[in-house]
């Protein structure tokens, strides 16, 4: 990916305005992991008026739940999972300034128009290639929620570790324009 975006985390306002739907991206530095049962939790928190065991503002989620590691890795195989179940939580995690999030799979209107509101982009991961996509993974730690197992949160270091921007700040979906193109 020579002509991808190098972006480090924490993401800005200026970040990912600068990134359009079709931009290959490679992304350093810290990233977490969440999936339906976590949200589920972190939502609940939000709405309790809770803290959340993580710092939002500026973060990525990525919709995974890691296999076990192998010895001297940090996690196992690590590809996306359907980001649609997570569409119900999204929204008000974009609020509180979460700015990315990787999956795989269409959002609903109500993720894209927190994205745009909020400034936050939705990002694709290379679905079956989990193996391959951990080779990025550098380090990974459980933050909260140890109890979901592999759905628990994770801090994890990553150095270039690819994907494509789906969903950008304008409300344009990459998904759609496909389809737009190649349906003659």
């Amino acid at each position: 990916m020579s002509d991808a975006i190098k972006l480090t985390t924490p993401l800005s306002d200026a970040d990912v305005e600068g990134l359009q739907i079709g931009d290959r991206v490679l992304i350093s530095g810290a990233i977490y992991t969440g999936r339906d049962a976590a949200h589920k939790r972190l939502t609940d928190l939000i709405q309790a008026g809770e803290p959340l065991p993580i710092n939002i503002e500026g973060q990525i989620i990525y919709y995974v739940g890691p296999s076990p590691a192998k010895p001297g890795r940090p996690v196992g195989a690590a590809g996306p999972t359907t980001s649609y179940r997570m569409d119900a939580y999204a929204p008000e995690l974009i609020r509180l300034g979460l700015k990315g999030m990787i999956g795989k799979g269409a959002r609903n209107q109500d993720v894209k128009d927190a994205m745009v509101k909020f400034k936050a982009v939705y990002f694709a991961a290379i679905g079956g290639a989990g193996a391959l996509m951990a080779q990025a993974i550098k380090k990974a730690e459980i933050i909260a929620y140890e109890d979901l197992g592999p759905e628990a949160i994770r801090k994890m270091e990553v150095e270039d570790f690819p994907v494509i921007v789906v969903n950008d700040v304008r409300g344009n979906d990459l998904y759609e324009e496909g389809i737009r193109k190649y349906s003659l």
